[in-house]
């Protein structure tokens, strides 16, 4: 049966197992979901249980909700980072990696970027924003500087104090890096990351923003959109596909202010996809090694769920899923090359279908089109044959 509405949202970060071949990116044994659960007894999560979430970790015992499916997916392109993993669900696989760059970038680069920007630069290594911060923040106020760091993902992250540099001056510093960086640095995100402080307390402030390159193929929010249907990005997804293929985005700061989005907009009458991006799990507890705020977030967002259920229509389709693992309980702060889980509710759904294991993220796209009516993009395989009752 064709939907109206699809409604996919990313719990960003949110890994259920180590694929075959995380030893080769240093993620053997990562599994975020997995770890959490097993050293937090307060996590609380029923009604993603009642979803199937629970017995992609083997708790068979769950009962679920009638039309509800679940199934894993593994990664097909050679990244565990947040745009090649929503890139793969809308339907790009990318034949190599985003460059990632271990030793810091090149410094004729830096050069030529500090002179374009007209601010002095700091860094230029490997770091945790947080810690880089702490460490140098006090040295980019006094010198009115910029810091430059990157981390095992394809990024460009620039830290400034918003007293020195204003989110909006960053922004356009960070568009001009964008500008600059391409060919062989052509990296899959610049990141502005604004803190405030001073002393030895610096702390990011909520104003981060993400400038992506445009997908390299067509995505299900360009098929969707140009069939003349809605597609409502949610946090960061406008960022993620450099606004391409959306109508209408949301920005959002923050897990909370997410959730009470998706509640609004699933209120409202459209016919096409409500594309969602929940980034704190990652952002604030797996990034930081923060096993017990992880388990606590994954509460909260269990708490909202019954009200984002309540608001599904006859006619809709929800996907929860993830865009690679963050294991907070690992030494490593780093992403996790993990599956993800796919957890699907709607009517024609048959009760408790178990998809099992599918090569590729873009079976969300291929399934999201498939539910809309929209001719399918990539390579993906629609899942809705396997789970719909006959």
């Amino acid at each position: 049966m064709n939907h109206k509405r699809a409604i996919v949202i990313v719990l960003d970060s949110l890994g259920v197992g180590a694929l075959p071949d995380a030893a080769a990116f240093g993620d053997e044994g990562s599994c975020t979901l997995g770890h959490i659960w097993e050293r937090m007894p307060n996590l609380h999560i029923p009604h993603l249980r009642s979803l199937g979430i629970g017995r992609l970790m083997g708790k068979a015992e769950d009962a679920l909700l009638p039309g509800a499916g679940y199934g894993k997916m593994s990664e097909r392109s050679r990244g565990k980072d947040t745009t090649t993993g929503h890139w793969e669900m809308s339907g790009v696989i990318l034949d190599k990696p985003f460059p990632t760059f271990p030793n810091g970038f090149p410094q004729d680069f830096m050069e030529n970027f500090s002179a374009r920007v007209g601010y002095p630069l700091l860094g230029n290594c490997v770091a945790s924003g947080t810690e880089i911060i702490q460490r140098l923040g006090q040295e980019a106020v006094e010198k009115r500087a910029l810091i430059v760091y990157t981390s095992a993902d394809s990024v460009f992250q620039i830290a400034a104090h918003e007293g020195i540099v204003p989110p909006a001056k960053l922004y356009e510093i960070c568009r001009t890096a964008r500008e600059m960086l391409t060919g062989d640095l052509a990296v899959g995100r610049v990141i502005a990351r604004p803190f405030v402080g001073e002393g030895a307390h610096f702390v990011r402030t909520a104003n981060r923003h993400d400038f992506s390159l445009e997908p390299t193929g067509t995505t299900m929010l360009d098929a969707i959109s140009a069939a003349g249907q809605k597609v409502l990005a949610v946090g960061k997804i406008s960022d993620i596909f450099a606004g391409r293929g959306i109508t209408d985005r949301f920005f959002t700061h923050g897990n909370n202010e997410g959730e009470e989005r998706t509640l609004e907009l699933m209120q409202r009458d459209f016919e096409g996809l409500l594309f969602v991006n929940l980034v704190d799990f990652d952002m604030l507890y797996g990034h930081r090694n923060d096993v017990r705020g992880y388990a606590e977030a994954l509460n909260r967002f269990d708490a909202q769920l019954p009200s984002i259920l309540a608001r599904l229509q006859k006619d809709d389709l929800l996907l929860l899923t993830a865009d690679h693992g963050c294991d907070p309980s690992t030494p490593s702060t780093d992403h996790s090359r993990e599956y993800v889980p796919l957890l699907l509710l709607g009517d024609g759904v048959r009760d408790g279908a178990s998809l099992g294991i599918f090569e590729g993220f873009d079976c969300v796209a291929a399934t999201v089109c498939a539910a809309l009516g929209i001719p399918p993009v990539g390579a993906g395989k629609d899942l809705l044959p396997l789970c719909t009752k006959r």
